[in-house]
C-alpha cells in the first residue's frame, strides 16, 4: 500500500482540527485532567505524559498509518482533546483509499455535550468521503464503554458487532490484557443521510449558542 494518511486542517464553527503537535501540549495537559472519571476505557494521557503521548502519535504518523489531530475549541482557541484518522485500507489499488478508521478520540469533560464531537465527526467524515472517496469509515471502542458507544451512535454510525479480544485494553488495572471491541461504521451510501443528520445537530448547537 502506498497511500499515506495526511490530515489537513479541518475548520468548523465549533471546532478546528489541527495536526497534533507539541504546541498543543499545554492545553491538552489541562484538558486531560479536568475529570478523569470519563476516561475509564480510553487512552488519555496524564498531564505529565502528554509530551510522550504526542511523540507516540507522531511516530505512528511517520508510518503513514495515522493522521493525529488536536481538537481546538473555536470559542476559546484552546485544545480540548484529540482524534485521528487511523488504519487506511486500499483494497482495489495501492493509491486509492477504500476505508479508514476514526479513532484515538477523547475530549475534556467541559467540551463533551457541546457539539464539538458532532462537528469533528462531520469534518472527518466529510473529508474522508468527499475528498478521499472512501467506501466506509470505521469507529471502534471498548465494548464495555457505554458512554463512547452512545456518542458513536449519536453521530449516525451503525453497530456491526463485537470483535472479541481485538485490541489492547486501556482500562485501569488491565495492562497486558485484550479487550472486546464494538465496531461501528458509516458507508458511502449512508453518508448523505449521516451528513444531513450531523449538520442538523451542529446547527442546533449553534442555535443555542453552545460550543464553549
Amino acid at each position: 500500500m502506498t497511500f499515506t494518511l495526511e490530515g489537513p486542517v479541518l475548520e468548523g464553527a465549533l471546532v478546528r482540527l489541527e495536526p497534533l503537535e507539541h504546541r498543543h501540549a499545554a492545553d491538552l495537559a489541562v484538558a486531560a485532567e479536568e475529570d478523569r472519571g470519563t476516561y475509564e476505557f480510553t487512552w488519555v494521557p496524564r498531564a505529565d505524559e502528554v509530551g510522550a503521548y504526542i511523540d507516540a502519535q507522531s511516530a505512528r504518523a511517520a508510518t503513514g498509518r495515522l493522521a493525529p489531530y488536536a481538537q481546538i475549541s473555536t470559542a476559546t482557541g484552546r485544545a480540548v482533546g484529540a482524534t485521528s484518522y487511523w488504519e487506511p485500507r486500499c483494497w482495489r489499488t495501492d493509491d486509492q483509499l477504500d476505508a479508514v478508521e476514526i479513532g484515538f478520540t477523547w475530549l475534556a469533560t467541559s467540551a463533551q455535550g457541546t457539539g464539538v464531537n458532532a462537528e469533528a465527526k462531520l469534518l472527518l467524515f466529510r473529508h474522508a468521503f468527499e475528498k478521499w472517496g472512501v467506501s466506509r469509515v470505521d469507529l471502534k471502542t471498548d465494548a464495555r464503554n457505554e458512554r463512547s458507544r452512545a456518542a458513536i451512535q449519536s453521530v449516525g454510525a451503525r453497530f456491526e458487532g463485537v470483535l472479541r479480544n481485538w485490541s489492547r485494553s486501556w482500562a485501569p488495572g488491565e495492562d497486558g490484557r485484550l479487550r472486546d471491541s464494538a465496531i461501528y461504521s458509516v458507508t458511502a451510501e449512508e453518508w448523505p443521510e449521516c451528513r444531513e443528520r450531523l449538520e442538523g445537530r451542529v446547527a442546533g448547537f449553534l442555535g443555542r449558542g453552545r460550543g464553549r
